[in-house]
């Protein structure tokens, strides 16, 4: 958890940022985290990580186009250190993935207090502005499978948008009304990234969900025609998808058709959803490598994808239940196979 002093200092720091800079991932977490404490100060850029999740050099250039006096650095799991050490003015890195060691930065956790505390950092952003933008903050938190105690106050004022009796993450995501605003943000993210940036702002001035959810106003239908293309192409995966049937065995490969864009994170969530008994590997295929989703109820995921991992020329990691995963195409059956035997 992160403690009450911890808050506060948070608070501290963005109070005295005059323009500050915000890096966020490409994620309804990171952006909800960045829209709630930007609106909370009324200040700052942002500036999303759309194509990975670490924040090394090849973005240090906007430091250098910003001139920031502090650096907010939200849900992005790896900074390289090299980055840290060319930036001479504060930086603040809110994160609830499994914590790593730099130095020069204000690193805030809550998984270093309470191992599993692994609560978005939606959630923290809106303790640190004491709850002030309810909708925001319960989309951003639910979106990372967490259902916060706020959730209920927002059911009270919503409950068209979020039943009551609707407690469950994954229930919630693609069966609830709030759920479609949590998907029209994943659709907002696919946009190219100055494209992001534009709606980005464009939301720190949306006050209500229904003016989104509704298309009320101009900025809102805006928004909406923006992400309709997106909507249309997430549909025919959705379709192709669940058309896939698993076998006996517990582990259910699905293959994710080609496409302008890649939806292996949120599509292995729904088949979750769909599948709660099963290990899910959503797969899909780049030139050289491939890419992977994975999701699971009970099962633990880290320990068996570094053991199938092992020796290969692959990548992974993420939380117990859900994991991302990529290795060289022409090894993926021998790390298939690994896997399999692992899962019981």
């Amino acid at each position: 958890m992160l403690t009450k002093t911890q808050l506060e200092e948070i608070r501290e720091y963005l109070k005295k940022a005059e323009n500050p800079l915000f890096f966020f991932d490409g994620d309804p977490d990171g952006l909800c985290s960045y829209l709630i404490l930007k609106k909370y100060i009324q200040k700052g850029k942002g500036v999303v990580l759309k194509s990975k999740h670490t924040l090394d050099l090849d973005l240090y250039h906007k430091i250098e186009e910003y001139h920031p006096d502090y650096v907010f650095i939200l849900d992005i799991p790896v900074v390289d250190q090299e980055f840290i050490d060319k930036i001479n003015v504060p930086v603040i890195w809110i994160d609830h993935h499994p914590p790593i060691k730099r130095k020069g930065v204000h690193y805030y956790n809550p998984l270093l207090t309470k191992p599993k505390d692994n609560k978005p950092v939606t959630y923290w952003a809106s303790r640190i502005t004491k709850n002030k933008f309810l909708w925001l903050a319960t989309l951003g938190t639910v979106s990372d499978w967490h259902y916060p105690k706020f959730a209920k106050t927002f059911s009270k004022k919503y409950p068209d948008l979020l039943p009551k009796t609707m407690k469950k993450p994954d229930e919630i995501i693609f069966d609830s009304k709030l759920g479609e605003l949590i998907l029209l943000f994943i659709f907002i993210l696919k946009n190219t990234t100055s494209k992001v940036h534009k709606i980005a702002n464009i939301l720190t001035k949306i006050e209500d969900p229904y003016e989104l959810l509704n298309a009320e106003t101009p900025r809102a239908k805006f928004i909406q025609r923006e992400t309709s293309k997106v909507k249309k192409e997430y549909d025919t995966v959705v379709k192709k998808v669940l058309a896939q049937k698993p076998k006996k065995n517990k582990l259910f490969l699905v293959e994710l058709p080609l496409g302008k864009n890649a939806y292996t994170s949120t599509i292995s969530n729904l088949m979750i959803y769909k599948y709660p008994e099963k290990v899910i590997i959503i797969k899909r295929q780049t030139e050289e490598r491939v890419i992977m989703s994975i999701r699971s109820t009970k099962t633990i995921i880290p320990p068996i994808l570094e053991n199938a991992l092992q020796g290969l020329d692959g990548f992974g990691g993420g939380h117990d239940h859900a994991c991302g995963a990529g290795v060289a195409k022409e090894q993926f059956p021998e790390f298939l196979e690994r896997f399999q035997a692992q899962v019981k």
